[in-house]
């Protein structure tokens, strides 16, 4: 099949594919973005066993492979009458995974900071909850944006997890469309080639908005 070809029978369902990995790139980014947060704050909180809850769920869901958290979702959880749709537990993959990341990359902002600010923040009266809030976390921040620009690329790749599921045409990214397309026609590598284009294309937006965001917003020491 020829690229015209390709594009002039699948071109729509390329279109849907593209914007389907867009909306789930987004929701699953900040969705672990939220997360991540949370289980930073948890790894530096003076509750012990909440810092011991942290640094676990980071050192699980940071080594567990994604088709492997996949698996677990469509059939360990039905067996303890959890009962979630294939695309919300693509969600729930590709939110987990990250957010462990999105953590990592929080705590390597917060080394960042002068010791002599937290001690100021403490003379001054503030509470952990104020002091996170208002001082660690905004600089934490502003110091990993372009880490979390290439957690963004790396949460849209984990996405394709959604091609081991079976999902209505409608609801295909741009792995799942290809998996669609060769299961009908003889597509080929092309197909592979015009998704491949199309993720890096993705990247490429992601890193500019990253870096130009690290130019407005970089704490220059």
């Amino acid at each position: 099949m020829s690229l015209s070809a390709l594009l002039s029978q699948y071109g729509d369902l390329y279109l849907q594919a593209l914007l389907n990995t867009w909306r789930l790139t987004a929701l699953c980014y900040v969705g672990a973005f939220a997360i991540g947060i949370v289980v930073t704050v948890l790894r530096v909180c003076p509750v012990k066993p909440l810092r011991v809850f942290g640094d676990f769920f980071v050192q699980v869901f940071r080594n567990i492979p994604g088709a492997a958290m996949l698996i677990i979702l469509v059939y360990a959880l039905p067996r303890l009458k959890i009962m979630l749709s294939y695309e919300m537990c693509v969600i729930v993959a590709s939110v987990l995974i990250p957010s462990a990341f999105c953590s990592e990359h929080l705590m390597s902002g917060m080394n960042t900071i002068h010791p002599g600010q937290i001690e100021a923040a403490r003379a001054l009266g503030l509470t952990f909850s104020q002091m996170i809030a208002r001082v660690v976390i905004p600089q934490a921040l502003r110091s990993t944006v372009l880490p979390m620009t290439s957690l963004a690329v790396g949460t849209m790749l984990t996405t394709a997890l959604a091609s081991q599921v079976p999902l209505r045409p409608n609801q295909l990214e741009l792995t799942g469309v290809v998996n669609y397309i060769n299961s009908r026609a003889v597509g080929g590598v092309l197909a592979f080639a015009v998704s491949a284009v199309l993720y890096v294309s993705t990247a490429l937006l992601i890193g500019w908005i990253g870096a130009t965001i690290d130019r407005k917003v970089r704490i220059l020491r």
